[in-house]
């Protein structure tokens, strides 16, 4: 297909994962005619930067998506019920962070290393996963190829960027006020996140897991279109500014082996493995933040059960998690013909 430069629309450009979706289109030089930002109306006016330039933030209002190719939704879940419908019927194709449409039959849930081919069925919507999600599917897919993943026990350890703007304020608020000697209150998050870990991401449901462990649950199976996967999950906010990680246990329904994991994992798209622990190498938040990779380290067998493997996977929640994932979405339509 020839490639032609398309008209861009970026809802919620003035947040964290709009502003990271902002900056991987310039990096990554994806074909960008016209780059149109929008946000609230509080937001009019405001100017940002693409390609050394200034651009204006527009209104996201009926109307604002006349003429765009490509819109990207970095907003919350109602903007998207409201709005991405409205992108579509203008003739663009959406690619929604959101929880909006995951859950859709007929809303293809797409991690580009781990089912691209799911693009070909778009009707102008595509959900892009939870981050929490993303990073794990991507380490799973090799060794799921190989051996078919029967069982997955997860634990995240997500940072506060996570939360958006506010959460990482909260932790920088209470952290100089621990260091000066006094207290903060929570504002944001239900306890003190600064120095704790808090076993509480979105809401509880009637079982007592939260609403973020049932999307990782929820979404593996979907992506992975395979409803034998078993997947339970913990999901913990941590006093991390940047990047997830997550402790994985996957038992498979065929022998695999931690040396064998641990090439099929090299050699995957979107994976580094690191896993030198002796010398003390092994993924660490700070390691991942800014960075685009899937890091996967202390890959080794669980003798506990048949057929599993304990590993640790690190990688950015705004970068992979989120507003990476949705341009390599956007590359991947472009090179199959399907925007």
């Amino acid at each position: 297909m020839t490639e032609r430069d398309y008209t861009v629309a970026v809802v919620g450009a003035t947040g964290v994962v709009g502003g990271a979706v902002r900056a991987i289109l310039e990096q990554r030089a994806f074909p960008v005619g016209e780059l149109r930002l929008l946000a609230s109306a509080r937001s009019r006016g405001a100017q940002l930067t693409f390609r050394g330039s200034a651009c204006t933030v527009g209104e996201l209002a009926p109307g604002a998506f006349a003429g765009v190719d490509l819109a990207f939704f970095a907003a919350g879940g109602a903007v998207s019920q409201e709005f991405v419908p409205q992108a579509v019927a203008a003739g663009a194709v959406a690619i929604d962070k959101s929880s909006a449409f995951r859950g859709d039959p007929d809303v293809p849930l797409v991690v580009p290393e781990v089912n691209a081919d799911r693009l070909a069925r778009h009707h102008g919507i595509i959900a892009t996963p939870n981050c929490s999600t993303i990073q794990m599917v991507v380490a799973l897919k090799p060794i799921h190829d190989a051996a078919g993943v029967e069982r997955v026990v997860v634990s995240t350890y997500q940072s506060v960027s996570g939360s958006g703007r506010r959460g990482v304020d909260e932790l920088e608020r209470q952290a100089r006020a621990w260091a000066q000697g006094d207290d903060s209150e929570p504002a944001f998050y239900a306890r003190r996140i600064a120095f704790n870990l808090l076993p509480h991401i979105d809401g509880f449901l009637n079982d007592g897991s939260t609403k973020e462990e049932q999307k990782m649950v929820d979404e593996t199976i979907k992506i992975f279109a395979d409803p034998r996967i078993k997947v339970t999950a913990t999901c913990v906010r941590v006093a991390v500014f940047g990047a997830h990680s997550e402790s994985v246990n996957v038992q498979t329904r065929e022998p695999l082996g931690a040396a064998a994991a641990r090439e099929l994992l090299a050699a995957a798209p979107g994976i580094e493995v690191v896993d030198d622990p002796q010398h003390a190498l092994y993924p660490t938040p700070l390691d991942a933040e800014g960075n685009d990779p899937v890091y996967v380290g202390r890959i080794r067998d669980d003798d506990t059960a048949p057929n599993c493997l304990n590993f640790w996977v690190v990688a950015d929640n705004l970068r992979k998690g989120a507003a990476l994932n949705a341009v390599q979405i956007a590359e991947a339509l472009v090179e199959r013909g399907l925007l």
